[in-house]
């Protein structure tokens, strides 16, 4: 019988997968015997799968946590002994059950709840480092791949990460196979309590996160007056550690810590100014603005363009006249008036942990301030003068604590058992003006809210004493109108100085109008937080 040629094909395919067939099974038997192999798959070894522990704790000033607020379950499943229909109805991702029982090996799971030892799954409550909506996120950081990528977590990054693991240990084969019948050695670690201590308040870190949430870029500090502690630590807009991708591509650069960087500053500056005056005796000058001033050839307008007419100083400060300050300045020592600035914190760095720099700033130089538009600029917190939030902090720190301004820290040191604090260093101050003075400058600052009818920073529940700023940038919208960073520096109580509260709104328009109701807000809410915490 003739034989077609695709009957020809399929008996050659045929007789090919005999041969790869028989091959297999000469390979397999070979192998069998092979005195090697037999050895390396009888050799047994200890192996291991480690579940992630606990890194140290960041915590807050009354021993509050800041990370690890939250946790999660993650199991480990054993192939051939886990309850397999236990395990899939708790896992929060099946596929890693699926995934997992096809290794053959043990293998890790997230689960939504705790699942008992007896159905041969091993639980292990493990902290999830971030909360969602984190408070303090610039502040505390993030880690990437097991290290502190910025923040505290970088800081302290060698500390944070002394955590043990969470693991259990198992006999394989030489292969690699787990070998069954043998017992396993379940490890647990129990939560590293070790970690920071930091100055911040998390009820009033969370005040703050909540007053500033309307705020599109910006930056608020609040710090205790006598102590130079930072409560609270803000930046807007913040980012999550969720969202780091679209987070690094967001125009308005979230990841950056804005109470670090330094910005122009504008009236607050006036604080300064009037520093100098009363320290040189023209506490008493006066000056009748007319809406302009002539500063060799060039105009300077009041931003009441029709006139405040004679002001003192005390006047000045309440209407924020910049006439009055400009020529007030022309009878100052130069020297003297920048090392005040110089005194009060201006052009210095600020160093509150490794990588957690505040920006020195722009103090111009005695040769900047030689020339007369130079000085009058510098006069009101114009040109070439830049601070940041936590410097502007620190002066009204040394205005409310009555000249003995403190240096500004947000670690407090190194906590073992959440209990006791070590390393922790004694409180620093520097001199920086005689007590009389200072009240003089607490009693403007008092006047410039409580004797200004139009004033949107004067709080329900108690007083305070405050100076807001509308700060140029040289910046320009569309329309061609300049755009303004928005400030407010204060403290409160007036009659007893405990707390001072910066806020800036970059391109926030006039202070009184953005940053003041957020100072309000923030001043009332603290307020009624201390009261509540003394009962």
């Amino acid at each position: 019988m003739k034989v077609s040629s695709s009957e020809k094909r399929i008996i050659s395919v045929g007789a090919v997968i005999e041969v790869l067939f028989a091959i297999v099974i000469f390979r397999f038997f070979g192998l069998s015997s092979n005195t090697q192999y037999q050895k390396t798959a009888s050799e047994r070894y200890m192996s291991s799968i480690e579940v992630s522990g606990s890194d140290g704790m960041i915590y807050d000033t009354n021993m509050e946590l800041l990370v690890n607020e939250d946790f999660k379950y993650v199991c480990v499943g054993i192939p051939s002994k886990s309850d397999k229909k236990v395990m899939y109805e708790n896992a929060e991702n099946a596929d890693e059950i699926i995934d997992g029982l096809k290794s053959n090996i043990p293998f890790t799971f997230e689960s939504k709840e705790y699942i008992p030892a007896d159905k041969n799954v091993y639980s292990f409550r493990v902290p999830e480092r971030y909360s969602v909506n984190q408070t303090a996120q610039h502040l505390i950081g993030y880690t990437s791949q097991g290290e502190g990528v910025s923040g505290i977590e970088y800081a302290y990054n060698n500390l944070l990460r002394e955590n043990g693991v969470n693991k259990i240990n198992y006999m394989t084969d030489g292969f690699g196979y787990m070998l069954g019948g043998e017992n396993l050695e379940v490890i647990r670690n129990p939560v590293n309590v070790k970690g920071i201590v930091t100055t911040i308040d998390k009820n009033i870190q969370k005040i703050c996160e909540d007053a500033g949430s309307d705020i599109e870029c910006g930056a608020i500090v609040v710090t205790e007056v006598s102590t130079g502690n930072i409560m609270a630590m803000a930046s807007f807009p913040t980012y999550s550690v969720y969202t780091l991708e679209d987070d690094i591509k967001n125009e308005n650069s979230p990841m950056i810590n804005r109470t670090l960087y330094s910005y122009s500053v504008g009236s607050i500056f006036k604080l300064v100014t009037a520093f100098e005056a009363i320290s040189s005796g023209f506490e008493d000058f006066q000056y009748n603005c007319t809406g302009s001033i002539d500063i060799d050839g060039r105009i300077y307008r009041c931003h009441n363009h029709s006139g405040h007419g004679i002001q003192n100083l005390e006047q000045a400060m309440i209407n924020s006249c910049n006439t009055y300050f400009i020529e007030l300045s022309r009878k100052f020592d130069i020297s003297s008036f920048r090392e005040k600035a110089f005194t009060l914190g201006f052009g210095r760095e600020m160093s509150l942990a490794s990588g957690i720099i505040g920006s020195d700033g722009v103090l111009p130089t005695e040769k900047d301030l030689s020339l007369s538009g130079e000085l009058a600029n510098f006069s009101f917190g114009q040109g070439k003068l830049t601070a940041t939030p936590l410097q502007i902090s620190q002066m009204t720190c040394a205005i409310a604590n009555y000249g003995n301004m403190p240096v500004l820290r947000v670690i407090k040191g190194y906590t073992s058992d959440r209990i006791s604090i070590q390393n922790e260093k004694k409180v620093q101050y520097a001199y920086t003006m005689d007590r009389e003075t200072a009240f003089k400058l607490q009693y403007l600052m008092f006047s410039a809210v409580n004797k200004n009818e139009n004033s949107n920073a004067k709080p329900r529940n108690t007083s305070v004493g405050a100076k807001t700023s509308t700060a140029q940038t040289d910046c320009f919208d569309e329309d061609g109108n300049e755009i303004y960073n928005s400030w407010i520096t204060g403290y409160f109580p007036a009659d007893k100085p405990q707390y001072a509260v910066t806020v800036l709104i970059e391109n926030g328009g006039y202070g009184n109008d953005s940053a003041a109701p957020v100072f309000r807000e923030i001043v009332e809410k603290t307020a009624d937080y201390i009261k509540s915490s003394d009962k």
